[in-house]
């Protein structure tokens, strides 16, 4: 069976999911339109939904599929490339997801590995894949590589290698690592047979020079013109403006996460820094303390960031 097709590349927000900050942290889907359009304006071509940053593992099934629809729904409207990410639960439930994404029309599905039992081989790997893959056949598949937070670390080079005629639905990754020397592998396996988007807001700058072009990475929600003007000027040969570019990026990633966990701060940033207030983290995260915020806030106004507030 050949492989599917799957020519999107570009610039991918890993969206935030909205809580109220009630005693459950119950779903608030209401400005999920005006959150996807606020994207699309910006030069964003596509989503994540249900990632890391979008807490997709706090969330039942149930609720991922609730914020799946309503991002379909806000997706079409602007044009936006939607990609699922259906992993971080027990196979049975991924499997349920994936049906349940390619029902609604989601463009494509990411999964992380199976996070207890964990695949330590490509071939392992691959037999999780297939039974995802199978389950709908029609959606292209990519896969998440965080080796840092799944604990999975199996080389992806040897991965893609491994594949051969397997896996018909299985299109590329999101790769959240700092071994470019790997990513660069992928990228080359096959004459460029797999798509590779960077999952590392501090690597722009070097993975561009390298020659990969898609990125998604949470600061696209905040300030999407850093990474797209930083591509452009890539291209253009202005190496210096790029690094300056990247700099100015990673002085951002660095006064906003040193507060705490990943979420929990890029949730302050987004609401200081846009007008999407998503509210808190699902537990166990947790939110700032007041005071953390208030720190936040002078770090990013020194950093000239101009915030709502």
């Amino acid at each position: 069976m050949p492989r599917l097709s799957f020519t999107f590349r570009g610039f991918v927000a890993p969206v935030l999911t909205p809580f109220f900050d009630d005693s459950t942290r119950s779903l608030n889907l209401s400005f999920i339109p005006q959150y996807a359009k606020y994207l699309a304006d910006r030069g964003i071509t596509g989503v994540l939904v249900n990632g890391t940053s979008g807490e997709g593992p706090l969330l039942n099934v149930e609720e991922r599929k609730a914020i799946a629809e309503a991002w379909v729904r806000a997706s079409k409207a602007t044009n936006l490339h939607l990609m699922l990410q259906i992993g971080g639960a027990p196979l049975p439930d991924v499997i349920e997801l994936a049906k349940h994404g390619e029902s609604i029309g989601v463009d494509s599905l990411l999964t992380l590995p199976e996070l207890y039992f964990k695949p330590t081989t490509p071939e392992q790997l691959i037999a999780y894949l297939e039974d995802i893959g199978e389950a709908a056949p029609k959606t292209p598949l990519l896969y998440y590589n965080y080796p840092l937070a799944s604990g999975v670390n199996i080389n992806m080079a040897q991965f893609v290698q491994s594949i051969g005629d397997r896996l018909p639905t299985f299109v590329g990754m999101k790769f959240t690592s700092t071994n470019l020397e790997e990513a660069m592998h992928v990228v080359h396996t096959n004459n460029k047979e797999f798509a590779l988007f960077l999952g590392n807001d501090q690597l722009m700058a070097g993975a561009f020079t390298l020659g990969i072009d898609s990125v998604m990475a949470t600061t696209l929600n905040m300030y999407p013109d850093l990474a797209i003007d930083m591509l452009e000027a890539t291209k253009a040969g202005e190496v210096q403006k790029a690094r300056e570019l990247q700099e100015k990026l990673t002085k951002f990633v660095v006064a906003v996460s040193k507060y705490g966990s990943w979420v929990a701060t890029m949730k302050v940033a987004m609401a200081l820094l846009t007008e999407f207030d998503c509210g808190p983290p699902r537990a166990p995260l947790t939110p700032l303390p007041k005071a953390s915020v208030s720190s936040m806030k002078a770090d990013l106004r020194a950093l000239g960031c101009k915030l709502l507030e």
